[in-house]
């Protein structure tokens, strides 16, 4: 990974902590060219870094826009269906 890209991935972070409740599909389909196993990773090490500073709704956030896009990607399975 490019540091021009993880710098545009920590961007699409930032906006996603920033924006309105509700509206992180939009942020997130305004960029879909940083849609990627990249981005989820990167998610995931700010949420780490998050809890490791005691901002525990920030991580949990953070994973849970991880873990959805993650299902939306393909790279997480939906057990919710499996019967």
């Amino acid at each position: 990974m490019t540091q021009q890209r993880e710098d545009l991935y920590f961007n699409l972070i930032d906006q996603l902590l920033r924006c309105p409740n509700g509206q992180e599909p939009e942020v997130l389909e305004a960029q879909p060219e940083l849609l990627d196993a990249g981005l989820i990773q990167t998610i995931m090490q700010v949420a780490t870094g998050f809890a490791h500073q005691g901002n525990q709704d920030g991580a949990q956030f953070l994973i849970h826009v991880a873990r959805e896009l993650s299902k939306e990607l393909g790279f997480y399975p939906d057990v919710s269906n499996k019967e």
